[in-house]
């Protein structure tokens, strides 16, 4: 053994005096990060995700259960996977919902086993997601005829879809492929059908209105859009924000005449699949802050910076 590194280690430490010791405690404590600011063991935070995925535990309950407080515990969880506790158990039970459904589940069963107390609860926080009733989404848009074609627009390739009513579904992306699995996967037992952009008379003049809307000008464009009551409300609302301006979550709720329904709002902006033509690129959080958007942040920040949004 090195006895200068012994001696070294056990030697008699310095006594300051009261006052400096006083002012060393003080720097000490200035540069300790508040405890509400200190990142979360990632144990933690792994042992608040395999309770979700257990059972519905509220935020009080995950928080008395972590030793945390629920501010915390939804800060933390919300920095390390991107939800909140409660969106994540939200989209566990419409996933575990999805499955039930295309795997041809009855749908009152689907509904219970995905953790949904009764069926009106589907409409509060899957439905929006899902895009149409859980009959019709079960069904995969059995009976729909749904022609498409791609088009190269200022945004990029997109995929338009439609019905005999109108656009139903409006896809960004780089990967024809890519697109046309989208499209298939959301309506998977419909009749669709690949045209040609310039030689169906039908659908030829939708894809220019499209290009149109999507390279910022005026166009008018029919849209049959699939899904619940309240989402086609919020669609409605959607159309009705000018270019250049925006609106919040809670301001759209407010319009509706269901101030408590911001969340729900949000949910029904997730659901759309009306790329720009239902501008829900127009719907920014409270604090001003961009939220999601189903085609990326950075291309709802390019359009919002096109229209000259305030």
């Amino acid at each position: 053994m090195d006895t200068t590194t012994d001696r070294t280690a056990t030697a008699r430490p310095v006594t300051r005096p009261a006052s400096d010791h006083v002012s060393h405690t003080a720097r000490m404590t200035a540069r300790r990060p508040p405890t509400s600011d200190r990142p979360a063991p990632a144990d933690v935070l792994d042992r608040a995700r395999a309770l979700l995925d257990a059972g519905e535990p509220t935020l009080a309950e995950l928080a008395r259960t972590l030793g945390l407080g629920a501010t915390q515990l939804q800060r933390r969880f919300t920095a390390r996977f991107g939800l909140s506790p409660s969106a994540y158990l939200a989209q566990r039970k419409l996933g575990a919902l999805r499955a039930a459904l295309r795997d041809g589940a009855d749908v009152s069963a689907a509904l219970y086993d995905a953790g949904y107390g009764s069926p009106s609860r589907v409409y509060e926080d899957g439905a929006a997601r899902l895009g149409m009733t859980p009959a019709r989404y079960r069904a995969g848009g059995v009976g729909e005829q749904i022609r498409w074609s791609l088009v190269d627009t200022a945004l990029g390739t997109a995929l338009v879809a439609a019905t005999a009513r109108g656009i139903c579904m409006v896809e960004l992306g780089d990967d024809g492929e890519a697109l046309e699995a989208k499209l298939r996967s959301e309506f998977p037992n419909a009749q669709i059908e690949r045209v040609d952009a310039g030689r169906d008379e039908f659908l030829a003049p939708r894809l220019h209105a499209v290009a149109d809307a999507l390279a910022g000008r005026h166009a008018a464009v029919p849209v049959a859009l699939v899904g619940t009551a309240f989402q086609k409300r919020v669609w409605d609302a959607l159309m009705k924000i000018p270019a250049g301006q925006t609106r919040s979550y809670a301001q759209v709720a407010e319009s509706l005449g269901a101030p408590r329904a911001a969340r729900a709002v949000a949910s029904a902006c997730a659901g759309n699949r009306v790329a720009v033509v239902v501008p829900c690129h127009r719907v920014v959080r409270g604090d001003g802050s961009l939220g999601g958007y189903r085609w990326g942040v950075a291309m709802k920040q390019r359009l919002l910076e096109r229209e000259g949004a305030r």
